[in-house]
């Protein structure tokens, strides 16, 4: 005798009712979107290999920074291409530099968005290198005042929070001591605490213009084989004083971004980076994927592993989709 075949309760679902009951579910205020800053004024220089995506003076920054907010999307992280670079990338502290007139811009224009300012010299140096070369190789110790004063400068031009990329030992502590001595003890850190010395930043070196002119990061990038050290990368940046940790990349480290969700109580970023973007944009372009439905579908996959914020090239066409979502 057989069995009536019972219809499975996913069939019953309308579209309301998945989305409403969904385990994981997308919000723009947890979207961060990058921004690429450059000198000048009603400038929008296009990237390449980041179609849809500029470098953009001030003013336009803070036109983007009102269509993000219009979106819903919760807040922007600014990279700073300068006019001129030097050994030590001595426009990373410039007040006048595209990062601080682009925030005080944005904050003029957005103020209900949460600007994040990103803290590394590899766009301001002219070897491309994330700290001070000496001898061939980056000096650790020489660089951490560096960025500490880059970030006291974006703190000056009124960010919320600076995220320091450079991947120094000990530039936590450096930043958060400089920043409380300069009185901006209200201002948060989110480490990039967990970034891989990945292939997929490819089209990110091309709109920041930060390619190293020799070498490679690996001697301070994380090795793509390990996932149990970026808990110990973790632990020691929120032991210095990090409100945030973040992985990067996001999508080909998932496994990463729930070990550290897991593993830490502090905020968990994800960085949805270039060449995932760039990669998903080739692929629609061609016809081979829906792009929206890819572009939400991956979005998902980083939250549903542990992410609290995702930063994102998507950000803005991403708060859109979800508001046309029946």
């Amino acid at each position: 005798m057989g069995y009536p075949v019972r219809r499975t309760r996913r069939l019953r679902r309308t579209p309301q009712i998945r989305r409403h009951v969904a385990e994981t579910r997308l919000h723009p205020a947890r979207f961060v979107l990058p921004v690429f800053c450059i000198p000048g004024r009603d400038t929008a220089e296009p990237i390449g290999s980041m179609p849809g995506h500029y470098q953009l003076s001030p003013d336009r920054a803070a036109a983007l920074a009102k269509e993000a907010a219009r979106a819903g999307v919760g807040g922007l992280i600014l990279f700073g291409i300068p006019s001129a670079k030097d050994e030590v990338g001595s426009g990373a502290w410039d007040p006048a530099g595209p990062v601080p007139e682009s925030i005080k811009a944005i904050k003029d224009a957005a103020p209900e968005l949460v600007v994040w300012a990103d803290v590394c010299l590899c766009e301001y140096t002219s070897h491309g290198h994330c700290g001070v070369v000496a001898d061939g190789e980056i000096d650790n110790d020489a660089t951490l005042p560096l960025l500490a004063r880059a970030a006291v400068a974006y703190a000056d031009a009124g960010a919320d929070l600076v995220a320091p990329s450079d991947m120094m030992d000990g530039r936590v502590a450096a930043i958060r001591t400089a920043l409380d001595e300069a009185g901006h003890t209200g201002t948060a850190i989110c480490s990039y605490a967990v970034k891989y010395a990945s292939a997929y930043y490819g089209p990110f070196r091309e709109a920041a213009q930060s390619a190293p002119a020799f070498g490679d990061r690996r001697t301070h990038q994380m090795d793509p084989a390990n996932r149990r050290e970026a808990l110990i990368e973790v632990d020691l940046d929120v032991e210095e004083g990090a409100d945030l940790v973040m992985v990067k990349p996001a999508g080909p480290y998932l496994d990463v971004v729930a070990s550290v969700r897991a593993h830490t109580q502090v905020p968990v970023a994800a960085y949805q980076v270039s060449g995932e973007f760039a990669m998903i944009e080739a692929a629609a372009e061609r016809g081979w994927i829906d792009r929206d439905r890819v572009v939400l579908e991956s979005l998902t996959g980083i939250a549903r592993a542990g992410a609290d914020l995702i930063l994102t090239y998507f950000a803005v066409d991403a708060a859109r989709m979800l508001e046309e979502l029946p």
